[in-house]
């Protein structure tokens, strides 16, 4: 009788070490699904190449700009997005590069919002001058001899004309390309800068991908008082070459 009770409980209890067994085995799963997200987060934000145009990333640095006068009291104008880049977080964490004036003048600010969709939530995280920007804009372009020194000078990477300037040259790369491949624009190198006579030109070395290759090139691209991009030369770069 003891021995048909005890079998009796121990087939009983098998069901629930099975049920534990799995809970465990659920806890531990679980476990590694977030240890793997948080290793993503803790992997940084992505570039977006194509959001920096987008609509959605125009008014998420507006949102910025307005954000920041508030707690500040200041008086900055959103003048465009420079640069976009995500991080999956529990939603997302945009960091956005983009320009504003203050008081007359160009600068550039680095701005971190963090968005939850579903929870129509919406705030900002940090806000930061990143730099001034270059003088070579529509207005002041340097068309007027004697406005800058003469020869070329390093200009920031970052800056919107400089972008502007890069996007033309891979634009101009492209439409000379038989490849089925777009090319994209991952990185701008170095880029120098000079005034001659009634336009600007620009000496930029970039990084592209076209389908899973990489490669250098290098672009002088001139800009005129109306704004318009003329690519005048380019050349694709060597390892031994870009990096003297």
């Amino acid at each position: 009788m003891r021995v048909a009770a005890t079998r009796a409980a121990a087939a009983s209890s098998a069901p629930l070490l099975l049920l534990a067994a799995a809970a465990l085995l659920l806890v531990g799963s679980a476990s590694l699904a977030l240890g793997a997200m948080a290793g993503h987060v803790l992997g940084g934000a992505r570039d977006v190449p194509s959001a920096a145009n987008s609509a959605e990333t125009d008014s998420l640095a507006r949102f910025a700009v307005d954000e920041h006068n508030k707690r500040e009291n200041a008086l900055l104008e959103f003048v465009r997005v420079v640069e976009a880049k995500e991080q999956v977080v529990a939603g997302t964490l945009h960091h956005l590069t983009l320009e504003a004036l203050e008081a007359g003048r160009k600068k550039v600010y680095e701005a971190k919002v963090w968005v939850k969709p579903w929870l129509d939530f919406k705030e900002l995280q940090e806000f930061r001058h990143a730099g001034d920007a270059t003088t070579f804009t529509n207005a002041d372009l340097g068309a007027k001899k004697g406005e800058h020194e003469p020869g070329w000078r390093d200009v920031p990477v970052h800056d919107p004309v400089v972008k502007d300037a890069a996007d033309h040259a891979v634009k101009s790369i492209q439409a000379r390309s038989n490849s089925i491949f777009p090319y994209e624009l991952l990185e701008i190198i170095r880029a120098k800068a000079e005034v001659v006579e009634d336009f600007a030109k620009f000496d930029i070395l970039m990084k592209l991908k076209r389908g899973t290759k990489e490669e250098k090139f290098k672009a002088e691209v001139h800009k005129n008082l109306e704004g318009a991009f003329v690519l005048n030369q380019m050349q694709q770069e060597h390892d031994e070459s870009s990096s003297q």
